[in-house]
């Protein structure tokens, strides 16, 4: 709605314009005439002359465009249109033969029809109609145009909705996919430490309450997020044993103004821990970011549980991310890098910083 009002406001401010320009050309005619007064008769006779012309202006505009041509029925329209302007001109005919000498007094009918001759609607009824469905026509081409327009905004305000609504879908699949692995770690752990238990309880609250409260904005500071992967991490040492190395380099006061989509980087970080840690052999996690010219480089690096013949396929997260970034970013604006070798899985995202 306000895109139409806009545009709306737009074309009609253009109209408004034009005929501004045209009601004035007669007073300006007589000034560049060097005549000392301006001639408030002839001003008028003029004025006159343009009138069917703005008549007519005005009933296109308002109801033939919009009622026909706009909605298709153009036999419809070309009907109409030609009765309306023969229908305007045969009218100020019967007019100029029978009513001009009584609202002119002064001027005789000799004086009325040389001063016609400057008149640009001193022709034939044949022109008249010519003019007229010249400036219809160059009405309706505007209108067209404002209307391809509106059409084209609308279609992009729809696909940026409609892009929205399929980050918001593909984001809330990743919470519950996350939410459902922390609470199975903090069941875990209940029978076996009731203490650390409850340390967890209060690592899941502050993640719960990023989720809450960042991650249903379309962006959040990369700050925030570092810390929601510290508090991720921190629930997550609790499980395991001082045999797997957890590290996580990131700048600990990353710049405010440096902002990124909110929840890219936990399924990456999910992932390492669900493939990457053993029980049974010293397993590490690496993680990594860096903000760089602009880009947020993030990796992450695991330990390999398994060769890679028997590793399972991506899970619903790291393809939502992938859709995610695809729908944020484009297909070229990022960098997805995922490469394996005998020893260890390396994630690494290269993304552009956004603003907060």
């Amino acid at each position: 709605m306000k895109i139409q009002k806009k545009q709306a406001i737009g074309e009609n401010l253009l109209y408004v314009m034009v005929w501004t320009a045209i009601i004035l050309v007669p007073v300006l005619n007589s000034q560049m005439m060097s005549e000392l007064h301006v001639n408030i008769e002839n001003v008028l006779i003029a004025w006159r002359q343009i009138a069917p012309y703005l008549i007519i202006f005005v009933i296109h505009n308002t109801f033939l465009a919009p009622r026909y041509m706009l909605r298709h029925r153009y036999v419809r329209y070309l009907a109409y249109n030609l009765v309306l302007i023969i229908g305007v001109f045969w009218l100020v005919s019967l007019y100029e033969r029978h009513l001009a000498t009584s609202i002119f007094p002064s001027m005789t009918v000799n004086d009325l029809d040389a001063y016609r001759k400057a008149s640009f609607t001193n022709l034939e009824i044949y022109w008249n109609v010519v003019l007229g469905f010249f400036m219809t026509g160059a009405n309706t081409g505007i209108k067209l145009m404002y209307q391809s327009i509106r059409d084209e905004q609308t279609m992009e305000a729809l696909k940026r909705q409609n892009l929205q609504a399929e980050m918001d879908y593909l984001k809330y699949q990743i919470n519950p996919h996350f939410f459902m692995n922390t609470l199975n770690n903090i069941h875990a752990l209940i029978d076996i430490d009731t203490e650390s238990a409850k340390n967890a309880v209060i690592e899941l609250s502050k993640m719960m309450r990023y989720v809450l409260y960042d991650s249903g904005h379309e962006r959040t500071t990369l700050q925030r997020d570092i810390q929601f992967l510290r508090n991720y991490i921190e629930l997550m040492r609790i499980r395991y044993t001082n045999d797997v190395e957890i590290r996580i380099d990131a700048p600990q006061d990353a710049d405010a103004q440096v902002a990124i989509p909110p929840l890219l980087l936990i399924v990456f970080v999910e992932n390492a821990f669900k493939h990457g840690i053993s029980y049974r052999h010293k397993s590490f996690i690496r993680i990594e970011v860096r903000c760089v010219e602009g880009m947020v480089v993030s990796t992450i690096a695991n330990s390999r549980r398994e060769p890679a013949r028997n590793r399972p396929e991506p899970g619903i997260g790291l393809e939502n991310v992938r859709k995610r970034l695809a729908l944020i970013y484009g297909e070229r604006n990022y960098t997805l890098d995922i490469r394996e070798d005998a020893e260890t899985y390396t994630v690494k995202l290269v993304i552009p910083a956004l603003h907060a």
